[in-house]
């Protein structure tokens, strides 16, 4: 019986650990769930992220990482379009937060945050969801106010 337990414990943590480990986002193989596409003066330029769209995973989000890789990111998806704020509390990688709007528009863009910060940073009117990518990354690309952001979460 003991080991029994033993096999559905381990079992259990693989499960737990499984999205972490894999770069997945919690929804599966599903490939329109892992990308997003930004399309800017200087064309699309497409990220892999993880998905936090529960209270648990917003709250943590990137805290604790070190390092990420130039094409990944983290796309927060919320129930209702309001002003939102960020910080990068235990956030030890600079970031470029991106804000946007329900229809995929981004609203604003907080550039190269500090990291470990606890200063509030704002959008610049309500959003819906928030990408964050490597700072640095909205410039490399041109990424501006108004780009659109291409996910099933927008429609489009």
């Amino acid at each position: 019986m003991r080991n029994l337990f033993s096999i559905f414990l381990l079992a259990g943590l693989l499960v737990a650990c499984g999205p972490a480990a894999n770069g997945g986002s919690g929804h599966g193989e599903d490939p329109d769930w892992l990308e997003v596409t930004v399309v800017s003066s200087t064309g699309e330029h497409t990220f892999h992220v993880d998905i936090a769209d529960d209270a648990a995973e917003q709250r943590r989000g990137l805290m604790y990482r070190r390092e990420m890789a130039a094409d990944a990111g983290m796309l927060f998806l919320y129930d209702e379009e309001e002003p939102l704020s960020y910080w990068m509390r235990n956030t030890y990688i600079p970031l470029d937060i991106i804000y946007i709007d329900q229809t995929g528009r981004i609203v604003s863009i907080a550039r190269d945050t500090t990291p470990l910060s606890e200063r509030s940073i704002p959008s610049a009117g309500p959003a819906i969801a928030v990408l964050e990518v490597n700072a640095g990354i909205s410039d490399e690309f041109g990424f501006v106010d108004g780009d659109q952001v291409r996910h099933p979460f927008f429609g489009n």
